[in-house]
């Protein structure tokens, strides 16, 4: 008789993660949840005084970034990055994170392994001020490699109907602040690892050589506590905003301009060259051979999120950025900078593809 752990499912290597896992779950508790790790569902109390309260909800993965930290033998930071991909994408409605749930799925658990994942996960939850509210882990022999794991998760927020950034009010003349990244970030990895085979070597930044490796495991920034702090000040000068994901400039940019109707012109954006501070990683991989005509189509190339603000507010916005930007310190990672990257204007002609809606200029 085959037993399931014959099989390749070893159900009390599962229990171990399961118990570290309620640990760093833990970390993340806050007001609204009625649940914790075990229940067969996630329950979370909506906050009292919303009048008309809409849910927005994001998911996504690592993706192929995972491969790095395997090959780094690195495993509690790219839970970081998963948390990161939803939160930023749910902050561009106007709205923070309320819990946030995730999913492992592997050839072979190693609860050390999966628990250092998780550990990341808790800590992309803390920093953003969201619940790990649950999440799932799929042991699967046979279907997955060994020594590998996927990891993805999807967060819900809620706000006010009426507070919700929709892009709507964006308006010529507007201006764009760019939030900057603390690298790579989570997307662009497929090419990447085609310019990095071995991530051990050797990278200098200022002096400190470290390895290649650890500069792309840097974890994607988290936005939601600067935005959501300048956000109740100036809410209604914020008039849309953009997660610089895969796609990069060209692809994420136009995502928040409203389709133009009636024979109106389509709005763009003119952004400003030289107007941030690129980060070394990707003057490497530019120097590896990343195609400079296709950069911006692919990395966020040090700006991850950026918003269109009205401007006769923008000045007030960039510096409560810069302000408070120590607040929001991440251990091994530089402040974030905010900074004028642009502004939003009329086409002159028709728009047909994504490299006539975001033009850079001098």
């Amino acid at each position: 008789m085959a037993s399931y752990k014959e099989s390749g499912v070893d159900v009390e290597e599962g229990y171990r993660a399961v118990n570290k896992y309620k640990d760093h779950a833990k970390r993340t508790m806050i007001p609204g949840m009625l649940t914790g790790l075990g229940s067969f569902a996630g329950m979370f109390e909506i906050p009292k005084g919303y009048k008309n309260p809409v849910m927005v909800s994001g998911t996504d993965g690592v993706g192929t970034k995972l491969d790095v930290a395997f090959q780094m033998k690195k495993y509690d930071t790219v839970g970081i990055d998963c948390v990161a991909m939803s939160v930023n994408d749910i902050l561009c409605c106007g709205v923070q994170t309320l819990f946030f749930l995730d999913y492992i799925a592997c050839g072979k658990l190693e609860a050390d392994v999966a628990a250092d994942l998780v550990k990341g996960v808790a800590d992309g939850c803390v920093e953003t001020g969201c619940a790990l509210l649950g999440g799932e882990t799929a042991e699967m022999p046979g279907f997955y490699d060994v020594g590998k794991y996927d990891l993805a998760g999807f967060g819900v927020g809620v706000g006010e109907k009426k507070e919700m950034i929709d892009g709507s009010a964006i308006k010529e003349g507007d201006v764009l602040i760019g939030l900057s990244s603390t690298g790579v970030h989570s997307n662009g990895f497929s090419l990447v690892r085609k310019l990095v085979p071995n991530p051990m070597d050797p990278f200098t930044v200022d002096g400190k050589t470290t390895t290649i490796g650890e500069a792309l495991l840097t974890p994607t920034r988290i936005y939601v506590k600067p935005v959501m702090e300048v956000l109740g000040k100036y809410r209604k000068a914020i008039h849309g905003m953009v997660h610089v994901t895969g796609g990069g400039f060209y692809e994420n940019i136009p995502r928040m301009y409203p389709k133009a109707k009636d024979g109106k012109k389509q709005l763009i954006s003119l952004i400003k060259r030289d107007s941030w501070d690129i980060p070394p990683v990707f003057g490497e991989l530019i120097r590896r051979g990343a195609d400079l005509d296709s950069i911006y189509n692919t990395f966020n190339m040090g700006i991850g999120f950026v918003l269109a603000v009205n401007a006769k507010e923008a000045d007030a916005v960039l510096e409560m950025f810069n302000a408070n930007a120590h607040k929001y310190h991440r251990e091994g990672t530089p402040d974030m900078k905010a900074y004028k990257i642009g502004s939003v204007a009329y086409a002159e002609g028709p728009v047909n593809t994504q490299k006539e809606s975001v033009l850079f200029v001098d």
